[in-house]
């Protein structure tokens, strides 16, 4: 069955591939149209922001669809930046450019203020409007420094101490199996399974 990723991200495409890659899915990126226009992420929260990027690809597509919206929560930021973390640095901010801001923003802050969150919610929506969501959360420290050259986004900052490893110090795998998005999409497995029954798991 086919089911759309409603993400131009390709590294979160790469990502989603991976966790669903013994689904019996043809997963087709949304940039597969070059006319889509993604709907503003205007939601408050993680989960109106899945839901809206979901509902969005299903009306222009008519076919089931999949969104995540992943945020970094700090705590000594108040959960900043949260709903905004791929825009932290503005709208136009690269990847490095949030680092820079988040690095800045928590400097001279000792390792004992340094918790945080990574947060994803994904929603799935049929074409009838049935939708459905899945979280997944990962703890962790920001550091001082980046590590590793490895992941995207905040990964080289956000340590991981069960692991004693940033994301972008960690393999593909072993992120996949201890991050926010890995466990979000663990719990969308069922999901997927239940709403689109004729989906099946694939052998190895």
């Amino acid at each position: 069955m086919k089911l759309i990723l409603a993400t131009g991200n390709l590294d979160k495409i790469e990502e989603i591939r991976a966790l669903l890659f013994n689904l019996d899915l043809e997963l087709i990126p949304i940039n597969h149209w070059p006319d889509y226009l993604p709907p503003p992420e205007t939601g408050e929260t993680l989960e109106e922001n899945a839901k809206l990027k979901a509902l969005a690809a299903v009306q222009f597509a008519g076919l089931p669809a999949l969104a995540d919206d992943t945020g970094l929560e700090v705590d000594a930021l108040g959960g900043q930046p949260g709903v905004h973390s791929a825009r932290f640095a503005g709208d136009e901010a690269t990847y490095a450019d949030n680092r820079h801001l988040l690095l800045s923003r928590m400097r001279n802050l000792p390792p004992a203020k340094r918790n945080a969150a990574f947060r994803t919610v994904v929603a799935l929506c049929l074409p009838n409007g049935e939708t459905k969501i899945a979280h997944g959360e990962c703890l962790g420290v920001i550091t001082n420094e980046e590590r590793g050259s490895g992941g995207f986004g905040y990964d080289p900052l956000f340590y991981v101490p069960s692991a004693e490893k940033t994301f972008a110090q960690m393999t593909a795998e072993e992120k996949n199996s201890l991050s926010h998005r890995g466990k979000a999409l663990n719990n969308a497995r069922a999901l997927i399974q239940h709403l689109m029954p004729d989906v099946r798991g694939i052998p190895g």
